[in-house]
């Protein structure tokens, strides 16, 4: 019996948006993201939804810009 393994969503679940934000309430996550400046969607049920890849960079101190998404590209050039 093998182990199954679901793939990591791109955005972060209920549960880590309300570790992130230590409020359980999304109105009250949302106000805690918009004061400490992340970027987020809302769904149509009015919840905060956050990019999984955003989320570890700016955890990690990384500033994410569309400039330099936009200036990065992946170079395959040494790869056989």
């Amino acid at each position: 019996m093998g182990s199954s393994t679901s793939p990591v969503s791109e955005f972060l679940s209920e549960e880590e948006v309300a570790e992130l934000t230590g409020r359980e309430y999304p109105s009250k996550q949302i106000e805690w993201l918009n004061r400490s400046g992340w970027k987020y969607a809302v769904t149509a049920a009015n919840r905060p939804i956050v990019g999984r890849v955003y989320a570890r960079l700016k955890l990690a101190g990384v500033k994410p810009t569309i400039a330099a998404a936009e200036e990065w590209s992946l170079d395959l050039s040494k790869v056989s």
